[in-house]
């Protein structure tokens, strides 16, 4: 059984590639998308932070230093964290139509086994969080991958002392309507937290397939 969250002092022998993708308009997944990635940092695994192409007209942010995803480099990671905004209870427009795209990469079995996970940010606490993430975990299962979600160990989700993201289907925010509300530090923990669960679980699969390797050899 992989560890978790409690151990990332305790590396494992082989380095796993973990791509966390994202798509974000006011800034708030981007946001989550740090955490996400500094968790996968904390267990010792490589991590990259990439964005899909831009199709939105209404983008209020700016991309910055972080490099659009190429679609060919899908493939050489071993697990894929993705985030979106909800857009009417559905993922954006831009991440929906990367998706699109992904036609060769579904066809060529290129993601099956390799691990996949969730992330977002809406406007309001019931503005369909969890339809969004099920809707890119749906995705996900398309491709073949063996999906990793954010279990109740992570005490945080069980929160009530104030209005809180994060859900066992992913990590979330919420923003506001107007964008004006920023990640709070118990959403930046369970998206850091996320973050170590999947790189754990990638870490873990990798060290077996090099095991298996030496094995057959």
């Amino acid at each position: 059984m992989a560890q978790t969250q409690n151990d990332s002092d305790q590396y494992h022998d082989s380095t796993a590639k973990v791509l966390v993708l994202y798509y974000s308009c006011y800034g708030h997944t981007a946001t989550l998308a740090e955490g996400v990635a500094e968790g996968v940092g904390e267990m010792g695994a490589q991590v990259d932070v990439r964005r899909v192409p831009d199709t939105s007209d209404h983008n209020r942010t700016k991309a910055g230093v972080v490099p659009v995803i190429e679609m060919a480099t899908l493939p050489a990671y071993d697990a894929i964290i993705v985030g979106s905004p909800t857009r009417y209870g559905r993922m954006a427009g831009p991440m929906a139509s990367f998706f699109d795209k992904t036609g060769a990469i579904w066809a060529s079995n290129a993601l099956v086994g390799k691990i996949g996970a969730a992330f977002t940010s809406t406007g309001s606490q019931h503005g369909g969080q969890e339809t969004t993430l099920l809707g890119i975990l749906i995705n996900l299962m398309h491709f073949g991958m063996t999906i990793a979600t954010v279990p109740y160990s992570e005490k945080r989700l069980t929160n009530l002392d104030e209005v809180s993201g994060g859900t066992p289907y992913g990590a979330s925010t919420v923003s506001a309507a107007d964008g004006s509300r920023l990640p709070t530090a118990n959403e930046l923990a369970i998206a850091k937290w996320q973050g170590r669960h999947v790189a754990d679980l990638a870490l873990s699969m990798v060290a077996g397939q090099t095991v298996r390797s030496k094995t057959v050899q």
